[in-house]
């Protein structure tokens, strides 16, 4: 079987945005493969403490999880396996060997890098070494597909390099992951077969030329998926629209309609292009943002049911199972490593 590498955000609240452009999709893609591949899906807590963790990370752990849980990830299915990268130590191991392999010239290139210290005197050393971690983390599973973001393509792209310096200068030992131009074939196809909405990025609802963060001061501008349904409900009826007059997607000339098709496809299970034809031509914003005002509140009053009935023993018993398995898997391979530099 070939492996997917899926990680789980853990660092404080998700909004709205997050639930339905990143959850959403990747439970969907367990859906899909997880009777044709090993779906790994991993809570990358090394990564989250090199930022400031917003609350409590083991409390935060769990809660990412219910979240997931809630969405309808199989945590129960013999071929998704879950579990927390720092209760797997051969991923800091091979990080180590990976970073004797690195240059500090390609790593002061990453995007992500000059991004996250851009305008600190001082960035931590973590920011900087992370992606050798990623790349660790995809390598010691065989991972062939890791569905991210284009911004990350470029760790993608490090981690085959490190790859292929390693096995020239020691021997075979870590398969390559599929090339960018190939995961996002990979990604594209699942939008396209999938029946429901695919993933899009939600928008802030007061400025929709920007994404919904839960890092904005504006309340209005976010749907928190701890607010009230019917706060929710209220900050979509609040949201910016445009001077057009006529419902229609077209995130260019009209991001704030647009956002909200997105929006109301997503949470009713429909598809982009079904809500699109069936709202093309309405004229009645008010009307129209009443319809969407009522999935979301609908939506999110079933979502927060099924997070409460997802108890700890069920998350705590997905991680022990995920856990045993990663470890085999994951200390053969580091094996492999160490044998291969010399260290066994």
């Amino acid at each position: 079987m070939e492996t997917i590498l899926t990680g789980i955000r853990v660092n404080g609240e998700l909004t709205l945005g997050n639930l339905l452009g990143a959850l959403l999709p990747m439970v969907r893609l367990a859906e899909k493969y997880k009777s044709t591949h090993r779906v790994n899906v991993f809570v990358p807590d090394l990564h989250t403490i090199i930022a400031d963790v917003d609350g409590d990370l083991q409390a935060n752990t769990l809660k990412s999880l219910r979240y997931y849980a809630a969405a309808g990830l199989d945590l129960a299915h013999e071929n998704i396996h879950i579990y927390r990268q720092s209760y797997v130590p051969a991923h800091s191991e091979l990080c180590w060997i990976l970073d004797t392999v690195a240059t500090m010239g390609e790593m002061g290139r990453m995007t992500q890098f000059k991004e996250k210290s851009e305008g600190r005197d001082s960035a931590n050393v973590g920011i900087f070494n992370y992606p050798v971690l990623m790349a660790a983390d995809i390598l010691l599973y065989s991972a062939k597909y890791v569905p991210v973001g284009e911004d990350q393509f470029q760790h993608i792209e490090l981690a085959r390099n490190l790859a292929e310096r390693f096995n020239h200068k020691y021997g075979p030992t870590f398969e390559l992951p599929a090339t960018t131009a190939e995961q996002a074939a990979f990604m594209q196809g699942l939008a396209v077969e999938g029946k429901k909405a695919a993933g899009i990025r939600i928008r802030d609802l007061q400025n929709p030329e920007k994404k919904m963060s839960k890092s904005s001061q504006a309340e209005n501008s976010k749907i928190m998926l701890s607010d009230t349904p019917a706060s929710a409900a209220a900050k979509i009826m609040g949201a910016t629209t445009d001077s057009v007059g006529k419902v229609q997607f077209d995130m260019f000339n009209q991001p704030g309609i647009s956002n909200l098709l997105s929006i109301l496809a997503l949470t009713t299970g429909d598809t982009l292009e079904s809500v699109s034809a069936r709202y093309a031509g309405e004229t009645n914003y008010g009307d129209f943002k009443r319809k969407v005002a009522e999935a979301v509140e609908l939506f999110l009053a079933d979502f927060q049911v099924k997070v409460a009935q997802t108890p700890d023993q069920e998350i705590l018993a997905a991680f022990t199972r995920g856990e045993s398995y990663a470890n085999e898997i994951a200390k053969t391979k580091l094996l492999d490593a160490q044998r291969a530099v010399g260290l066994r």
